[in-house]
């Protein structure tokens, strides 16, 4: 584990290290372009210097120019002055030549106001270049500043970086030597490892092989000594005697006397809500002892007095429940078959309600109507009108979650143990729902009751009145709410012990099973005291001697007369069987055939009622002469069939084939309906068949469907398991390849160093070979000489 910390530490280093290496080369090329452009820059900046220079040097030479006009245009001028003086002394001269003159005069005039337009074009031309330059070189400063504490800030930013990158590398040359000195530790620790686990491999070995050798003994015991094995099917298993939860079911028959005791608790809030309503009606608004109250009122009354009929049995039904719940039996949903009365009984209450509600909200809209009513009160009475609405759907909420519990008893198909949970959890919230509406009705009664203590015509009777509502509203409210906050504790315990059959069961098991397993549970009960008891004593051994014989020959002829008794009995079972069955046989055929008659009588009947009156209505001119002739002469004609009697009234026609045109119709008609349906009882057998069949496969596909479904979660958590292994395996796999190579590069460092080693060895050899073979030469020698 520390080495695969290190190790991830040390990737995670150097994924860092990579992405402020590759953010150092941006800001590398960064700053490479600012230079780039600051260079180019500073080229366009010599470039405008160079321009202006040239600028200045055109207009300097402008200025000489200007200069050397200007000094021109005097000496003109006193050329000119000079020339007019000396016109005055000789007009008549000047004359001559003054058309000359002015000719030239005109000329340099012409050349002056040019001279003159050049040089102010060049001022403005020069103006604008030196406001131009001025503005851009304003501009490449105001750049050139902008870059250079770019350049600076980027220069920082690039020397932060590489010291960070210097410590980081110093940092992970650290960490590396540290992993180094890690992972030869982990290699040692591996060798322990890989030691070990040689170790566990075999002794797993050995574990598998005594483990199979005992799972065979054990399945050839199974297989002689277990015959059949009824846990797999559901509707043996239902038939097998649970464990017996003597704690569970002291526990249940407490928390059913503590229910017992908040339904008396309920009932008694209830029967006293329910007469002092009644009193209240007779008081309020109007008083039965001064005048006659309303009929609505009366009804309500007379409804209200027969409260006891329907709330009584609450309290019988939950006391016959807590009854059936003994320390001896099993108490599931299955088996508490008290809980369908006291649902039932819940249903009358519900009816009563019900029944009840109607004159109640109308009771309170005629309230509301009286003269007596204020604002206040009318709107206290409409929010008891909703609050009363709410409680009859409370209760009706409830009636439907203990119907659905008492379900298992009677229906199982009805409820899935799935939703069971779900149940309880609504009943939980509907009880609590129950008491907050109970808190708003006694908040709006007493809101009510201190409203009419006001009213004028309130006597001391109404008030007392109110105060006993008031008190059994509360009362009820106490109760309520300490049931919620029972249930609500107890939820828990009612999902988990309430169910009884295989585990991972949709359905409930049916109530005969469940029967049939309380059966099993008193005879198994029975079963062991009767081991318990002593044995009897038991026949002297020389009386049993002396009777031995006398035994032998009662014992034959009663086996032979039970034998015979036995088959004679089995004979008249069989018997009376065949007897029920054809007996069955024949009502099921006499049943098919009423059937069959009443929709031959009613086909046939629609049938020829068209047929004689379309034939009735055929135009013929001399049946409708007799027809105004013999109008009178009608009388009815019965035709009988094996359906039923017609009775139609034609006309009797002078013709003499109308009896037995009617008969020979009729037989048609029968017979093609015989025929007809015939063809549509096959029909139909053919459709039962195939729907019977199609349901069986249906039903056979749902629970093939759901085994597929529980086999597919089955397997993909197998799945998960499976892919966690891989990647664990994965995982120590890419260790060992690690641990494998270093091991491979130290075997070829060994191996290398082995063959140096078997080198040398073989020149030490072949050295010595040599050196024996001198030793030998020179000892021949020695001898020789």
């Amino acid at each position: 584990m520390a080495a695969a910390e290190l190790q991830g530490k040390y990737q995670k280093l150097a994924q860092e290290y990579s992405k402020l290496r590759a953010q150092n080369q941006v800001l590398k090329k960064g700053v490479v372009d600012e230079q780039a452009n600051s260079a180019s820059l500073k080229e366009q900046l010599k470039m405008k210097d160079q321009s202006l220079r040239k600028l200045q040097q055109e207009m300097d030479s402008l200025t000489f120019r200007n200069q050397q006009l200007a000094k021109r245009v005097e000496l003109l001028q006193d050329e000119l002055a000079l020339s007019e003086a000396r016109g005055k002394k000789n007009k008549k001269s000047v004359e001559s030549s003054s058309q000359l003159s002015q000719e030239q005069k005109s000329v340099f005039n012409e050349d002056l106001q040019k001279k003159i337009e050049e040089n102010e074009r060049l001022h403005i031309l020069f103006f604008e270049a030196d406001e131009q330059h001025k503005r851009l070189e304003a501009e490449l400063r105001s750049r050139l500043e902008v870059l250079e504490t770019d350049a600076a800030q980027h220069q920082a930013v690039v020397d932060s970086l590489t010291k960070k990158y210097t410590e980081t590398i110093e940092k992970l040359q650290n960490d590396k030597a540290k992993l180094e000195i890690k992972s030869q530790t982990l290699e040692r620790e591996a060798k322990d490892c890989r030691l070990r686990t040689e170790e566990c491999q075999q002794q797993l070995k050995n574990l598998q092989a005594a483990l199979g050798s005992r799972l065979e003994e054990s399945l050839c015991i199974i297989n002689e000594k277990v015959p059949f094995n009824d846990t797999r099917c559901t509707r043996y298993n239902a038939l097998n005697v649970p464990l017996h939860n003597r704690r569970n079911q002291l526990k249940l028959r407490d928390l059913a006397g503590q229910a017992m005791a908040f339904v008396q608790e309920l009932v008694t809030a209830l029967l006293n809500f329910h007469t002092y309503t009644e009193q209240k009606i007779q008081i309020f608004p109007i008083d039965s002892a001064t005048d006659i109250i309303s009929p609505l009122n009366q009804k309500f009354s007379q409804y209200l007095h027969e409260n006891a009929s329907y709330v009584r049995p609450l309290e019988e039904g939950m006391l016959h429940l807590f009854e059936s719940i003994t320390e001896d039996t099993v108490t599931v949903l299955e088996t508490t078959v008290k809980l369908k009365a006291f649902s039932e009984h819940l249903a009358s209450y519900l009816g009563f309600l019900r029944k009840i509600l109607p004159y109640q909200l109308k009771s309170l809209e005629e309230e509301c109507e009286s003269s007596l009513c204020t604002a206040a009160l009318r709107a206290r009475n409409m929010e008891l009108h909703r609050d009363m609405k709410m409680l009859t759907a409370v209760f009706e909420k409830l009636h439907t979650y203990v119907s659905l519990l008492a379900l298992p008893s009677t229906r199982p198909e009805g409820l899935l143990r799935t939703n069971c949970n779900s149940v309880f959890t609504n009943i939980a919230a509907s009880l609590h729902g129950f008491h907050d509406i109970l808190k708003d009705i006694s908040k709006h009664y007493s809101q009510k009751a201190a409203l009419e203590q006001e009213v004028p015509t309130a006597t001391q009777k109404l008030i007392t009145t109110n105060d006993c509502i008031l008190s059994s509203v509360a009362a009820l409210t106490n109760g309520v709410g300490k049931m919620a906050s029972f249930f609500s504790n107890n939820l828990d315990h009612f999902t988990s012990s309430l169910s009884y059959g295989p585990k991972g069961g949709a359905e409930f098991i049916s109530p005969l099973s469940a029967e049939c397993m309380l059966q099993y549970k008193k005879k198994a009960a029975a079963y062991v005291t009767s081991l318990k008891k002593p044995c009897a004593d038991s026949v002297p051994y020389e009386e049993a001697l002396a009777n031995r014989r006398v035994l032998l020959s009662s014992t034959e002829s009663r086996e032979g007369l039970a034998q015979q008794v036995q088959q004679s009995l089995e004979k008249i079972a069989k018997l009376e069987q065949e007897k029920e069955h054809w007996m069955l046989e024949a009502q099921l055929a006499k049943i098919k055939l009423e059937k069959e008659n009443q929709k031959l009588k009613n086909s046939l009947s629609g049938h020829l009622t068209e047929a004689i009156q379309e034939h009735s209505v055929l135009p013929n001119t001399a049946e409708q002469k007799q027809e105004t002739t013999e109008k009178s002469l009608r009388e009815p004609i019965k035709s009988t069939s094996l359906v039923r009697n017609l009775t139609l009234r034609v006309p009797i026609r002078v013709t003499n084939c109308s009896a037995p045109d009617v008969e020979s119709r009729e037989d048609l008609i029968k017979t093609h309906y015989m025929a007809r349906i015939a063809e549509l009882t096959s029909h139909l057998q053919l459709a039962d068949s195939k729907s019977v069949h199609f349901h069986a496969e249906c039903r056979a596909l749902a629970k093939r469907l759901s085994l597929a479904e529980k086999s597919k979660e089955s397997l993909m958590e197998e799945l998960k398991l499976a892919s966690q292994n891989i990647s664990r395996l994965q995982a120590s796999n890419d260790e060992l390849m690690t641990t494998k190579r270093s091991y491979e590069d130290q075997l070829s460092m060994m191996s290398d160093h082995l063959c140096s080693m078997n080198e040398t060895l073989t020149k030490q050899r072949e050295e010595i070979d040599t050196l024996k073979m001198t030793s030998k030469g020179n000892s021949k020698k020695n001898k020789n000489r």
